[in-house]
């Protein structure tokens, strides 16, 4: 099978090199020339997927694999076409369909009939069925359900374990007719390992809906622990040891309080749901719990060692999330903001990317090779790095807010440094 895959970021690239190790025959596509040329030239243009690093020289050795900036030329020949293209939300918080909108209309050039086009970039409900299929059929003059068939079908996994999941969780899809449907599930029995449950759902929009409600639930759960945190930091309670006893019944399932929530996913696909949904009360409430929770991380600095006028200040991992190099919508950024607006001097260190970087993002890079003084620390992505780091060589260092619950509090105090948690 001819399979295309438009958009080779942390996620496209993973799919293709999944399509192409069933034995297909792959071409990617990609605006970036140079993720373009690091795949035709056998390398991995992402490297925190220890799998893509073996596996995409040998497929490009073996013809499974190329990669190429012309859209239509790629989509041209194929049989399915997936696509994988960002959709995030400005600082406005408005949807942004400008990158998917403008790749789709590059691959209706390239559309044969009989072709498959699934989506698996998450959507709001709808938009596969009312906003593409019309774009297809009109850029293509093919007709759906006659000789064009289109579905939807959300991408579930992690980044720096896309092929793992791929494997362990069950592929949902819903087409805007049946016929798609079962053309997509045919397609995915066919390009996922074998024993990978593959969950047809009534249409598109179930489809679509299935993802968005899996990352709200997180949302809204982890804003609950935020609300648990808050309280029991007012009664001096240990909300770590509350989560764990109360998940301790098989009906709880408390997440992690933490600074703030970050990824694509989380702190965006929430929108999807309610921009245009008044009548959706909850998930725009846990949005906004979550993101004042760096607001209320700088309340406990200031409560514990005063004013943060002229303080040094420093932001323990930039990531998102703990291990990975991606900085997408990271609450480092709003604790960074909320530092700033009380005063603070902001330093930010992470291993994961280079001191320019960290510059470009608007943190003071810190070096722990040759610390300085700072008189406070923040935990923002709890990296294994720092799980061992010597606390006590940080120059003049008094407090530890650990944003995410993740180090020993008496490891800590035994290093001569305050600890305080987020409701800990």
């Amino acid at each position: 099978m001819r399979i295309a895959v438009v958009g080779l970021g942390h996620i496209g690239l993973p799919l293709a090199v999944q399509y192409a190790s069933r034995g297909h025959d792959v071409v990617g596509c990609d605006i970036d020339q140079r993720i373009v040329s690091s795949i035709n030239g056998g390398v991995s243009p992402h490297d925190d997927e220890p799998a893509l690093i073996e596996r995409v020289p040998e497929l490009v050795r073996e013809g499974r694999l190329r990669a190429t900036t012309d859209d239509a030329a790629g989509v041209r020949g194929a049989e399915v076409v997936v696509v994988i293209v960002p959709v995030a939300v400005d600082e406005q918080r408005e949807i942004d369909f400008g990158p998917i909108d403008a790749a789709t209309r590059e691959i209706t050039r390239g559309l044969q009939a009989g072709t498959l086009v699934v989506y698996e970039t998450t959507l709001p409900v709808g938009t596969t069925r009312d906003r593409f299929g019309p774009v297809l059929e009109a850029g293509s003059g093919l007709q759906l359900d006659r000789d064009l068939f289109l579905a939807f079908s959300p991408e579930r996994v992690l980044v720096g374990r896309v092929l793992l999941d791929l494997r362990r969780y069950p592929k949902v899809v819903g087409g805007v007719s049946d016929e798609s449907t079962r053309r997509a599930v045919a397609f995915y029995h066919a390009v996922l390992d074998e024993g990978t449950e593959v969950m047809a759902v009534a249409n598109a929009e179930t489809a679509e809906m299935t993802k968005l409600a899996e990352t709200t639930y997180r949302d809204v759960n982890i804003a609950l622990a935020n609300e648990y945190a808050r309280y029991a930091a007012r009664r001096g309670i240990d909300v770590s040891e509350v989560i764990a006893a109360a998940n301790s019944q098989p009906y709880s399932h408390i997440h992690a309080p933490g600074v703030g929530v970050g990824g694509h996913c989380i702190p965006v696909y929430p929108h999807f749901l309610f921009n245009a949904e008044p009548d959706l009360r909850l998930p725009p409430l846990a949005r906004a719990i979550n993101d004042e929770m760096a607001a209320f991380a700088v309340t406990e600095l200031e409560r514990r060692i005063g004013s943060l006028t002229g303080v040094d200040v420093l932001v323990l991992g930039i990531a998102y999330r703990a291990d990975v190099r991606e900085d997408a919508f990271s609450a480092a950024f709003r604790l960074r903001d909320q530092l700033a607006a009380a005063g603070a001097v902001v330093h930010g260190h992470d291993p994961y990317f280079a001191a320019e970087h960290l510059a470009g993002l608007g943190f003071a890079p810190y070096d722990l090779s040759v610390p300085t003084p700072v008189r406070a620390a923040v935990v923002q992505a709890p990296h294994a790095a720092y799980k061992s780091l010597d606390l006590a060589s940080i120059p003049g260092l008094e407090l530890l807010l650990d944003g995410r619950n993740a180090l020993d509090p008496e490891t800590v105090r035994a290093a001569g440094i305050a600890y305080a948690g987020i409701g800990r």
